[in-house]
């Protein structure tokens, strides 16, 4: 202690040090708190308007191009929408036609609605489709009665209908629009479609909660759509699933769910490991291991429900389909792309690895989340039409 320092002014700097610390702790602590809140209810709170990071640039009418913000989205190879205007105007871009460090020009296949000069942000998405009046096939509007009250659905008959149906479920935070995108495929294999909704997605019946249950609470709905499609004369179902709807479909068969008609699964970037995507994810965002721990530990305990919204903590451990692959007896074909930056593909690969006697893994390359159809259409279609022909003559085979 220096000579003139008097003792209570040390012990009021000590004092003012351990404030000081503790605010800090206090402060941590809460900021923790923030982060895993908003984390957690990001990954369940079914978000209404999806966000518009993407620049546009400009439009070049006689060269029918539209200039957008060089980002990983807006330098992909394929086909996509490009959606603007909060939603409310929707285009299609083709391939790219010149890059450069800070801007992208593709190829503009068409403006759907919305003004498109007017817009400055919009969204590159997967979902191709805005209607299965498209296609160029007949479709049927219909209902699936669920247990919370009637999801509306499309129906897109087979040409000559011998009963083979599929089911498609679409992922987190789009819609059935997104299954348009395989209905060709189906078709063209001679199978009737039947394009769902499931609870929360905007369409469908809310649940009380009003939140996602990543797979645990909507495999009901895919449930009562395989009811539908029996009642309909279906005597042999494949289940078709992006995303979390990969998630949704493997606890409709885990649960015992699915009955005996259903004869083959089709996945597509699917969600099959949830801790492995969110670990995925915190690590993305350069958030501390801990925080990821805490999102996990929020979602599944009760104490969570305050910061979730959740009516029931989620089962982390019904959603491990890797722990539960030896139940799993319905043969699947399992596409995923390396780069894919929402759902690693490493819980596909493992899947595969456990189940070879079930499971087809066609890995892809440069195709990013879902949007594997949208890089080479012709790729997927003859993948997928490939596999369904030979699932049918494996069963052919092991009747005869």
């Amino acid at each position: 202690m220096a000579k003139d320092e008097h003792p209570g002014v040390r012990r009021l700097g000590l004092l003012l040090a351990a404030l000081g610390a503790f605010a800090a702790t206090v402060l941590a602590v809460f900021g923790a708190l923030a982060i895993v809140t908003r984390f957690a209810r990001t990954i369940v709170v079914p978000p209404r308007t999806a966000p518009e990071r993407q620049r546009i640039r400009s439009i070049d009418p006689a060269a029918g191009t539209v200039t957008l913000g060089a980002d990983d989205d807006a330098s992909m190879p394929g086909r996509y929408s490009l959606w603007f205007d909060g939603g409310d105007g929707h285009a299609r871009v083709g391939p790219v036609v010149t890059s450069s460090a800070r801007t992208v020009t593709r190829e503009l296949i068409g403006v759907d609605f919305g003004d498109l000069d007017e817009a400055t942000r919009g969204r590159i998405s997967g979902w191709f489709y805005v209607g299965p009046w498209e296609l160029g096939l007949d479709y049927e509007d219909v209902t699936v009665e669920t247990d919370l009250g009637p999801a509306p659905a499309w129906r897109i008959p087979a040409s000559e209908d011998d009963g083979r149906w599929a089911i498609m479920v679409h992922g987190w935070s789009v819609r059935r629009h997104e299954g348009l995108r395989a209905v060709p495929a189906f078709h063209a294999a001679g199978y009737t479609s039947l394009l769902i909704s499931y609870r929360n997605d905007g369409e469908a019946p809310e649940s009380a909660d009003g939140r996602y249950g990543l797979g645990t609470t909507e495999w009901r709905d895919v449930e009562a759509a395989i009811r539908y499609a029996e009642e309909e004369g279906a005597r042999e179902i494949v289940l078709m699933g992006w995303s979390m709807g990969g998630s949704i479909i493997l606890q409709t068969v885990l649960r015992g769910a699915t009955g005996e008609r259903v004869a083959g699964i089709v996945l597509d970037s699917p969600a099959i490991d949830w801790r492995d995507i969110l670990d995925f994810q915190g690590k993305l965002n350069h958030l501390p291991d801990a925080i990821t721990r805490g999102v996990v530990g929020s979602l599944g305990n009760a104490w969570g429900r305050r910061i979730t919204g959740l009516g029931e903590p989620i089962d982390f451990a019904a959603l491990d389909v890797l722990a539960q692959a030896p139940a799993l007896h319905i043969p699947m074909l399992v596409m995923h792309s390396d780069d894919d930056g929402f759902v690693p593909g490493t819980a596909s690969r493992a899947l595969a690895e456990l189940r070879p006697d079930l499971v087809t893994f066609v890995e892809w390359t440069d195709a990013r989340h879902g949007k594997l159809w949208n890089l080479d259409p012709e790729r997927w279609d003859s993948t997928v039409t490939a596999w369904l022909a030979e699932r049918s003559q494996t069963e052919t085979r092991s009747l005869t």
